[in-house]
């Protein structure tokens, strides 16, 4: 790699979102899951902020999201993927209101954290509804983990919690696609992708890690 390729692909915004990803994994738990010290959101403000929170403290969570970016980015920057996404979501936050239970949903998390980094970093080129498809199936259970947080809210913060969590999430997501180049690109982007799925592989086996020995 040419110093002129290695200044451009370090200076590159994805790099500094993937250092942003890499800092907070160094700052917080992977289990931090919980905005408001755990306590109940009461109002819309409350369950705002909540929703806006919550993807972003999980460490997990957020690597997803922001796989999910690149994915979408490397595939020509569709939306398909994070909307596919963050609709599951919202389906898994109404599972867990609906008292369904999902067996293993944090080892499930932290597996699929860990499966769509090494995606990434390997290169491999799945389908477009392949991607849909697994990031969806991926979905149902990160929101469902949300949903711990909301249940027995009341309507207001309930709502702006759903709200929060979809517009943080289809954020991130699209900031991850837009600073991703698509496949075709030169060697610094083809490169970024792969290093940022590294940190988020590295996330997926901490999660991982804690789920089956912590």
């Amino acid at each position: 790699m040419t110093a002129f390729v290695k200044t451009r692909l370090f200076a590159t915004p994805l790099a500094r979102l993937g250092a942003l990803v890499l800092a907070t994994l160094a700052a917080a738990p992977a289990s931090a899951h919980h905005m408001m010290d755990g306590e109940m959101p009461q109002t819309f403000v409350q369950g705002l902020l909540s929703g806006l929170g919550h993807p972003v403290i999980g460490i997990d969570h957020l690597a997803f999201v922001v796989a999910v970016g690149i994915a979408a980015g490397l595939l020509g920057r569709s939306l398909l993927l994070p909307a596919a996404f963050v609709v599951a979501t919202v389906a898994g936050v109404v599972v867990h209101l609906q008292s369904v239970d999902l067996p293993l949903a944090e080892l499930v998390i932290a597996a699929s954290v860990l499966a769509v980094g090494a995606l990434i970093v390997t290169g491999t080129a799945l389908p477009r509804a392949g991607w849909a498809a697994l990031f969806a199936l991926a979905g149902l259970f990160h929101g469902y983990a949300y949903g711990e947080s909301i249940v027995g809210a009341e309507p207001a913060p309930l709502y702006a919690y759903f709200l929060g969590f979809a517009v943080i999430q289809t954020a991130i997501a699209s900031l991850a696609m837009l600073l991703t180049a698509p496949r075709a690109a030169g060697q610094a982007g083809a490169l970024m992708p792969r290093l940022v799925g590294a940190g988020v592989v590295g996330v997926g086996l901490s999660a991982l890690s804690a789920q089956l020995f912590g």
